[in-house]
């Protein structure tokens, strides 16, 4: 005979039971399971929204079977594969770099040129790459991180992420010209404005400003200041998101704490 509820364990109430789908026939804790589309970007494929259209789209194996079912759970020694190749959920890896002048931001380069890779070589096992672009004259902050879904946050043009630039021009720029570029300039790949502009305390000088940009685009800072006659003699990032140079002097770099990559993960 069936014990009454009021004499079973746990006050009578019934366990909560949450059925998850897994692949693997073997008994596995709760914590050895991850739906697979986080599963595919933490092997750093894509995002998870672009994983889920390529598990839709039938690329994806799991124990040699292909699946479909979005919210698919898999434990961490499934056999997980996109187009015949295995994927393994890769440790993490973000290192800021403060780069000097002269070094392009590229993974290599046929012309012989010195890269930012060549600066963190060493660091670690992991293949990371740079997080967006500084061009070879600009110096100042980089993320590297092989965190392919991060990277698509802090690069995508709707998440806006803020930078901050130190540079130096050629000649003084009036105020009245720092306003016309915070109110935007019609550039030949469309409008650009700096959200903020102003003069450099610490220098004294109407030649070195600091400005606060969202855009992501190519030179943007230079070409829009060129775009009234000034040329840029040096520029710095010395703010990206919520990254901040610190201690970390030119050429040098240093991992990021668990706690800045919380910040990151949290940009809007």
């Amino acid at each position: 005979m069936r014990k009454p509820y009021k004499n079973r364990p746990n006050g009578g109430k019934r366990p909560n039971k949450k059925i998850v789908p897994n692949t693997n026939t073997e008994q596995t804790s709760g914590d050895d399971l991850v739906r697979i589309n986080k599963y595919i970007a933490d092997a750093g494929v894509c995002s998870r929204r672009e994983a889920d259209k390529l598990i839709a789209a039938g690329e994806i194996t799991v124990n040699g079977e292909v699946v479909k079912e979005l919210g698919l759970k898999v434990n961490l020694t499934d056999t997980v594969k996109y187009n015949g190749k295995l994927l393994k959920k890769e440790r993490f890896i973000y290192i800021l770099l403060n780069k000097p002048k002269d070094y392009i931001t590229t993974t290599n380069d046929e012309s012989g040129r010195k890269t930012v890779l060549e600066l963190i070589e060493g660091a670690c096992k992991e293949r990371v790459y740079p997080v967006g672009r500084l061009d070879r004259n600009t110096t100042g902050l980089l993320l590297f991180t092989n965190d392919g879904e991060l990277t698509k946050r802090l690069t995508h043009p709707s998440f806006n992420v803020n930078k901050t630039y130190v540079a130096e021009l050629d000649s003084s720029i009036s105020k009245e010209q720092l306003q016309t570029l915070m109110d935007g300039v019609e550039l030949e790949d469309g409008f650009s404005k700096f959200d903020s502009a102003e003069y450099d305390k610490q220098t004294n000088s109407h030649k070195t400003v600091i400005v606060n940009i969202h855009s992501g685009k190519n030179r943007i800072v230079r070409r829009m200041f060129e775009s009234l006659g000034f040329e840029v003699k040096k520029l710095d990032r010395t703010h990206f998101a919520s990254l901040k140079k610190g201690s970390v002097t030119r050429g040098k770099w240093r991992f990021l704490a668990p706690k800045e990559v919380g910040f990151l993960k949290m940009t809007k």
